[in-house]
């Protein structure tokens, strides 16, 4: 029986939760924002992988490479498969990293999502070691854009705290990170963070319905469940994995409530995702490949 890419519920819940947000937080994002980000994304991502199979091919038949013999091609980019074929594929990842960004971005000119939707896919093809990227495409177009321009903010606290949206985030985000095997990220991630919140709250002595605050957004849950388990950009090893989110919920943490940023979760995986080399290079394990083809 064939398999579903995990991909395909990805793009189909993002979509629902987008839907959701628009019909029933009475959110200020414009759909034509989406379309610009939607749009912006796809073509760099075509455009970018046409580039970089163009690039490989000249290596290969280049001088330097007239005598070695071809290295077979990796599971996640099969020669068989046309290289059209090939580029729609690998556009799944795109329409991830876009519909991610209309989630959690808000800017107020068309400019500002144009460059945080190249910039992300950019960064896949830029930010490489070894043939993998470390930084989350989407993050590091949030991130870029706050740092670049004037005009973009993240909203953490647009979705409220409604019990019904985090049965919603959970059950589909579990759902995804079964497939994908990593669900041990956000675990590590969630569980740090929250006894780091209750530590703090018993120390101050608040109520605990203070630290159900803290933790039940669902910007928050949206983060560790969907944008923190991205398989391609974060460590292979289990040990590592469980170390880097530990870290990502410890800085998280400081940079919340010593430094009184909104938007520590995206800053802190922003700085710690160079991490992933050093921890990728201790714990040697295989790499996460989509069985669907596509350089995602």
């Amino acid at each position: 029986m064939q398999q579903h890419d995990p991909r395909d519920y990805q793009i189909l819940f993002l979509s629902l939760f987008l839907v959701l947000g628009i019909g029933t937080r009475d959110w200020t994002l414009q759909p034509q924002f989406i379309g610009v980000a939607i749009a912006t994304c796809l073509l760099t991502q075509y455009i970018s992988l046409k580039l970089w199979s163009i690039s490989k091919s000249k290596l290969r038949q280049g001088g330097f490479c007239t005598n070695v013999t071809p290295k077979p091609a990796p599971t996640d980019a099969p020669w068989h498969v046309s290289t059209l074929k090939t580029s729609l594929i690998s556009l799944k990842s795109a329409m991830i990293t876009a519909l991610g960004l209309s989630l959690l971005l808000r800017v107020d000119q068309y400019s500002t999502m144009i460059l945080a939707g190249v910039l992300a896919i950019l960064s896949k093809f830029l930010f490489r070691f070894q043939g993998k990227h470390f930084l989350n495409p989407a993050n590091f177009g949030i991130i870029s854009v706050l740092i670049l321009t004037k005009d973009a903010w993240v909203s953490p606290g647009q979705w409220g705290e409604g019990g019904w949206y985090i049965l919603l985030f959970a059950g589909t985000g579990g759902m995804i990170l079964k497939r994908v095997g990593r669900w041990d990220t956000t675990a590590a991630f969630f569980g740090a963070y929250a006894l780091l919140e209750a530590v703090r709250n018993l120390w101050l002595g608040w109520t605990w319905d203070v630290w159900a605050h803290r933790l039940m957004s669902g910007s928050f849950l949206l983060f560790a469940l969907f944008m923190l388990t991205d398989p391609r950009s974060i460590p292979n090893a289990r040990v590592s994995r469980l170390l880097w989110a530990v870290s990502i919920a410890i800085l998280t943490f400081i940079l919340r409530n010593h430094f009184f940023m909104s938007t520590a979760v995206f800053w802190a995986l922003f700085v710690l995702s160079p991490l992933t080399l050093l921890l990728d290079w201790i714990w040697s394990s295989p790499r996460f490949v989509w069985r669907f083809s596509g350089d995602g």
